[in-house]
């Protein structure tokens, strides 16, 4: 096989440096798959480890990029054969195996996913590990028991690519939904576009830090975590579930047994890097069918060519992106 590019990162002790370089197929880690990469994206945690912003290898080299979409080239694992159109999210891609900022990549046979029917490559990575975040998110919510009729999701963080996901598979079920946001004024009505029913800025929450406040959320979808979540597990009302995903108000969570007690919330977490098969094939099947978002093309509203990559990140970095950006390799 011929060499390949990718879009390779350099931890030497904390010092990061990114930037194309010509692989051989030798040169990847290990696995029995390997797919000739047509689509990719950017998630917020491709540009910290690209930018060295954040901790995120584990290995001193590796290709970035945690989702991958192509075409199978060689295949050591029967349930997989030449040709066939295959998507790979988390799974360690760029944390500890070689991800998807390369034309070529090779993956254990176990992190593969066949194509969904009702999805293309290039929707796929639209979609992507947010898309994907989001529909387990919903997932596990409602096999938990919830229901339109508790109340009104809240999703926090949602002009992200999870909370813009959440929004529009949460209003195709049926639910009335919250956004909440920091960028209130000028991100509401493309939040409203997706599906959401009002739109809270979070620098006007009034939080009591009392151990039950008032009763407002039937459940939430939050991206935020520190003081918000906290603040959610008092404001949630009976039998609600909050899907807890991120951390960027912090990692610390504050708050006692009371809601869960005498009100019966359940904080589900989320983790989309390492679930089992059966949570992970079955929540691609939804994103392809009922929980396909009706609004893909405006959220992954960003298309770039894989040479224009390392100009993409910053604006991650500094929270200056609303959507899914979606990056052409092959």
């Amino acid at each position: 096989m011929k060499d390949f590019r990718a879009f390779r990162i350099h931890d030497n002790k904390g010092q990061v440096e990114a930037g194309f370089e010509s692989l051989s197929l030798e040169q990847l880690t290990e696995g029995e798959v390997v797919v000739a990469v047509e689509w990719s994206d950017i998630n917020y945690k491709d540009a910290l480890a690209a930018t060295g912003k954040g901790r995120i290898l584990r290995k001193p080299a590796l290709n970035g990029g945690i989702d991958l979409a192509g075409h199978v080239i060689q295949s050591s694992d029967h349930r997989f054969k030449e040709g066939d159109a295959v998507l790979v999210c988390g799974s360690g891609l760029s944390e500890t195996r070689d991800g998807g900022y390369s034309q070529v990549a090779r993956v254990p046979a176990s992190a593969v996913v066949a194509l969904p029917n009702g999805l293309t490559l290039r929707e796929a990575m639209a979609l992507g590990t947010a898309g994907f975040t989001a529909a387990i998110a919903v997932q596990r919510m409602e096999d938990n028991g919830q229901k339109p009729e508790f109340g009104p999701i809240l999703v926090t963080g949602a002009t992200g690519g999870v909370g813009s996901f959440a929004i529009d598979m949460l209003q195709s079920l049926g639910y009335t939904v919250v956004a909440l946001t920091g960028k209130a004024e000028e991100q509401a009505a493309y939040l409203k576009t997706l599906g959401a029913d009002s739109v809270l800025d979070r620098h006007g929450l009034e939080m009591s830090g009392k151990p039950l406040e008032r009763m407002q959320w039937g459940g939430a979808v939050d991206n935020v975590g520190g003081e918000t979540l906290g603040w959610l597990t008092r404001t949630t009302s009976i039998w609600g579930n909050i899907a807890s995903i991120g951390l960027a108000g912090g990692y610390k969570l504050e708050t006692t047994v009371m809601p869960f007690i005498l009100r019966g919330v359940s904080l589900l977490g989320i983790n989309s890097v390492e679930c089992p098969s059966y949570v992970r094939d079955r929540a691609w099947s939804r994103a392809a069918s009922d929980l396909k978002p009706a609004h893909l093309a405006q959220i992954a509203n960003r298309e770039i060519a894989f040479d224009d990559l390392p100009q993409a990140f910053s604006a991650y970095v500094d929270g200056q992106v609303t959507g899914r950006t979606v990056v052409r390799i092959g």
